[in-house]
């Protein structure tokens, strides 16, 4: 069964973890240059959903290109895998005609490199907003405030998935309808912050949203 008044609901997605199967590669590099820089051992997860800009003010400002320059060098030689079902729920809402965006606190460099290896995953989505795009990282919600504005829904009437627990808390503070995704953290974690919890997109249609 269809979700009833698709012309009035709008979804947001965080990119990394919910839609794209990266959080792993990303804790390998950001727990590499934590660990040669004497950062906290939960480093790597401690900045997940910030921007790009914010993670590099952990580090020495005479090092922060040549990190930056190296982060870009790893993006280059990754993969991007599109998690399975998520295509299938793109094109589920392109069908019903409700916009979505992505909201993710990552750069343009690296969205160009994923749209480049991707392209698929661009065309199905309204709106792209990136960490330049916003001055204040998950958790505050600009992100998605920008977002629900551009596609031009209300944030009550957006769905946020989002894996992260910044991310979650900025979804939650937007006022938008919260859908966890068990993959970065447990489900111990996620369901708090969540309205619904899913272990992956495997199996999500617009009929399992819980009502607006």
């Amino acid at each position: 069964m269809e979700q009833n008044l698709n012309s009035r609901i709008g979804v947001l997605f965080d990119l990394d973890g919910v839609l794209i199967d990266s959080e792993g590669e990303y804790s390998k590099f950001w727990g590499g240059m934590g660990d040669r820089y004497g950062l906290a051992p939960t480093f790597a997860s401690d900045i997940k959903g910030t921007t790009v800009g914010e993670i590099l003010s952990n580090f020495p400002e005479a090092d922060r290109a040549a990190i930056l320059q190296a982060l870009h060098d790893f993006e280059g030689n990754m993969e991007y895998p599109v998690y399975p079902g998520v295509m299938e729920f793109l094109t589920e809402l392109k069908r019903n005609s409700v916009p979505s965006a992505i909201v993710t606190s990552s750069d343009n460099v690296k969205m160009g490199l994923l749209f480049a290896r991707r392209p698929e995953l661009r065309e199905m989505v309204d709106v792209v907003i990136t960490g330049s795009m916003v001055s204040h990282s998950k958790p505050h919600p600009e992100g998605y405030l920008k977002g629900a504005e551009m596609i031009g829904i209300s944030p009550e009437q957006c769905y946020v998935f989002e894996d992260s627990l910044q991310g979650l808390q900025a979804g939650r503070a937007s006022g938008a309808t919260v859908i966890g995704i068990a993959t970065t953290n447990p489900r111990t974690l996620v369901e708090p912050l969540a309205d619904l919890t899913l272990d992956s997109m495997s199996s999500i249609t617009l009929s399992l949203l819980p009502r607006k």
